[in-house]
Order: structure tokens, then C-alpha cells, then sequence
């Protein structure tokens, strides 16, 4: 269960900086309203928050936390801006995902 925690709070962690930096791209690069930039700011700050919510040390969290972020920056690149990921993609996206897993869950003394 505490894997299956860790993941999905990495997951929601993704999502919410994804948002984050998508918000002031659209703005920048899209002539999209500055307001953007209001919730992109909430959202890098919930983003922050939820990092620290685990219970690791942060360094070993934030350096796991970048194989999940990759996963979900494909997703993202699919569902929402609509381009299909590579077979190199996923490849990837699976070996990030595994390297997050054995940094979160390898066996520890302390």
C-alpha cells in the first residue's frame, strides 16, 4: 500500500507543476492571457507542498520524484497536447519509472 501512496502522490505532484510551468508557456509562447500566470503560481506552490509530504529525505524524493514526473510529462504530451508519444517515449518513460522505484523502495537500515 505505502508503494502504491508514494506513487500517486508523485503522480498528483507531476500534474500539479506540470500546470505550473504549462500555464506561463501558453502565456508566453501562445499570447494567452497573463492571468495564467495567477493559478500556475498556486499551482508551483501546492506542487512544493505535496513534495514535502513524504517521508524520505527530500533529496532522495526529489531525485525519484523525476522518474514519475517524466511519465506524466509523456502522458501530458498525449492527452492534452495531442501528440503521440514514441515507442522511445514510453521506453523512457518505463525506465525512469523503474529507477523511481528503486530509489523509493529499496530496503533500508535507516
Amino acid at each position: 500500500m505505502f508503494e502504491l501512496k508514494t506513487f500517486a502522490l508523485f503522480f498528483i505532484t507531476a500534474v500539479a507543476e506540470i500546470i505550473g510551468c504549462y500555464l506561463p508557456y501558453l502565456w508566453l509562447k501562445e499570447d494567452k492571457s497573463i492571468w495564467l500566470l495567477v493559478p500556475a503560481a498556486i499551482s508551483l506552490a501546492i506542487f512544493a507542498w505535496l513534495l514535502s509530504l513524504h517521508p524520505s529525505a527530500a533529496g532522495r524524493v526529489y531525485a525519484a520524484y523525476g522518474g514519475v514526473y517524466i511519465c506524466v510529462a509523456i502522458l501530458w504530451l498525449w492527452l492534452v497536447e495531442g501528440i503521440t508519444p514514441t515507442s522511445w517515449d514510453i521506453v523512457g518513460s518505463l525506465v525512469a519509472v523503474t529507477g523511481m522505484a528503486i530509489i523509493m523502495f529499496a530496503p533500508r537500515d535507516a
